[in-house]
C-alpha cells in the first residue's frame, strides 16, 4: 500500500508552514498512521488542509495556473498566505509499499513578471539502496522548467550541485560517469509539473509511479443530491468525486462482482438504523435503482426518497468495499447529516479499511464531531489551531502525556476534546 509519511505545505492561505508526520530530514518523527484525522474549531483551517490535497492533484490534472483558480480559490494572491513573500511550497514524503525506499517531491510555485503562476522548482529524490543517513539524491530537478532527470532506476547526483553546470557538461560530453544516464529536460509549458509530462514516459518508471500516486488520489466532495439523480446507464468503476455516478458504481458491482455485492449490501445495511435490505432495480430505460426496504414498510424506498445520512453512509461504505481502492482517500467532515451514533461506527470502518486488508486506502479527515474522535487514538488525531500571528499550527495529540494516560485508563479522546483537554478554551 502507498503510504504518504510526512506532508509539509509552506504559505497557503493560513497555512505558513506546517508539517505533518515525518520528512527526510526529520527522521525522529513519526510517520503519519493509515487513519489520521485533523481537528479544530471552525475558521482554524481544516478545510485549508483539505484543500491542499486538492490543489495539488488539480495542479497535476490541470497545470498551476488553472489549480490556482479551480474550486472557488480566486487566484495566487489569494492562495497565498497573507503578508507572505515568495512560493507556495509542498513536501510529500511516501513510500510506494513497506518495503520500499522513501521518496520526496518538492513543488514551488510562484509568479512570474506577467503575474501568472508558474512552476518554480521540482525535486524528487530518494536515498541510495543501503543508504540510513545524510541528503538522498535528487533523480528529478527542474528549475523555472529546466533541468535534469535520471532515467531508469539511475540513483541521480546528491544536492549540492550546479544544475546549469551538470546541464552544460552533458551536453558538452563531458558529464561523469553516475550521470551517463541522464535527460536534460527543457519544458515548453512552466505552467505544467514536470511530473505530469515525464511521468508518462516509460525511461522514467520512478516518476511514473510517483504521477499514477497522486493521480490516484480520491477526494470527497460528496453531496447526497447529487448522489439523488439519476445518471445516464452505463457501469462505472468507481466513485466519482461529487457521488452522482451511485448508481453506475452500483451497477458496475452488481455486473462484475453479483455475490460480493449482494454481500455488501447486507453488510451496509446492517450498519444503517431503520434500514433491513438494500436491493436494485432496474429501470425502464436500462438505469440501476437503489431501493431501500425500511423497517415497518411494505415498499420500498428508492434512493431519491432516502435521507441525506443514509445516502452518504451507504456512499462511504460502498467506497471502501471498492475492489481496487485509491491509495489516498481524503474526506472533509464525514460527519455532516450523519446521527451521531452512527459516526463511531464510520471511524472504525475506516480503520478498519486502512489496517485491515491488504491495499487498503490511507484515510485522512477533517472533523469537529468528538462522536467521530472517540472511535480514534492518540497517535491518529492532530490538533489544529490558530496562533496569535494568526496562521495555523498543529500538534499530534499523542505528543501529550496527560492524554495519553487517559486514554489508556479508558476515557475516550472526544470526550476529552469536548472537555477542552485537547485545545485551548
Amino acid at each position: 500500500m502507498s503510504k504518504i509519511e510526512g506532508f509539509r505545505v509552506r504559505n497557503y492561505r493560513v497555512i505558513r508552514d506546517i508539517t505533518l508526520g515525518k520528512l527526510w530530514n526529520t527522521q525522529t518523527a513519526k510517520p503519519l498512521t493509515p487513519m489520521t484525522a485533523v481537528i479544530g474549531k471552525n475558521g482554524v483551517g481544516k478545510s485549508t488542509i483539505f484543500d491542499t490535497f486538492g490543489f495539488l492533484a488539480d495542479c497535476l490534472k490541470n497545470g498551476v495556473e488553472e489549480a490556482c483558480y479551480a474550486h472557488g480559490r480566486g487566484g495566487f494572491e489569494k492562495i497565498l498566505s497573507q503578508g507572505q513573500q515568495g512560493s507556495i511550497e509542498f513536501e510529500i514524503y511516501y513510500k510506494e509499499d513497506g518495503n520500499a525506499r522513501p521518496i520526496t517531491y518538492e513543488l514551488a510555485i510562484d509568479i512570474d513578471s506577467s503575474r501568472r503562476p508558474y512552476v518554480k522548482k521540482e525535486r524528487l529524490r530518494q536515498r541510495r539502496k543501503g543508504q540510513g543517513k545524510g541528503q538522498p539524491f535528487s533523480f528529478l530537478i527542474l528549475n523555472e522548467g529546466r533541468g535534469i532527470a535520471w532515467k531508469g532506476e539511475q540513483e541521480g547526483k546528491q544536492d549540492d550541485f550546479d544544475v546549469s553546470d551538470l546541464i552544460d557538461k552533458i551536453q558538452r560530453g563531458e558529464a561523469e560517469k553516475e550521470n551517463k544516464e541522464t535527460e536534460v529536460v527543457e519544458l515548453d509549458d512552466k505552467r505544467k509539473l514536470g511530473i505530469a509530462t515525464l511521468g508518462s514516459l516509460k525511461q522514467h518508471p520512478r516518476i511514473s509511479m510517483f504521477r499514477r500516486f497522486i493521480e490516484g488520489w480520491y477526494l470527497s466532495y460528496f453531496t447526497p443530491d447529487a448522489a439523488r439523480s439519476l445518471p445516464l446507464a452505463g457501469p462505472q468503476k468507481h466513485l466519482n468525486t461529487h457521488g452522482d455516478n451511485l448508481g453506475n458504481v452500483v451497477q458496475f458491482m452488481e455486473r462484475e462482482h453479483p455475490k460480493k455485492f449482494q454481500s455488501i449490501l447486507e453488510k451496509i445495511a446492517n450498519k444503517i438504523p431503520g434500514v433491513n435490505k438494500i436491493s436494485t432495480s432496474p429501470s425502464p430505460d436500462g438505469r440501476l435503482l437503489l431501493c431501500f426496504n425500511d423497517k415497518g414498510f411494505q415498499d420500498p424506498f428508492y434512493s431519491q426518497q432516502m435521507s441525506d445520512g443514509t445516502l452518504k453512509v451507504f456512499a462511504y461504505l460502498l467506497m471502501l468495499e471498492d475492489p481496487s481502492p485509491p491509495p489516498f482517500l481524503c474526506i472533509e467532515e464525514p460527519e455532516n447529516g450523519l446521527y451521531h451514533k452512527l459516526l463511531e461506527t464510520l471511524a472504525r470502518e475506516f480503520r478498519e479499511h486502512t489496517t485491515g486488508q491488504k491495499g487498503g486506502s490511507q484515510i485522512f479527515v477533517t472533523t469537529h464531531q468528538p462522536y467521530f474522535v472517540d472511535a480514534l487514538e492518540p497517535e491518529e488525531v492532530w490538533i489544529l489551531e490558530k496562533g496569535e500571528d494568526g496562521f495555523a499550527k498543529i500538534k499530534r495529540a499523542s505528543k501529550d502525556s496527560l492524554i495519553n494516560n487517559l486514554v489508556s485508563e479508558g476515557l475516550p479522546l472526544g470526550g476529552l476534546w469536548y472537555s477542552d483537554y485537547l485545545d485551548a478554551r
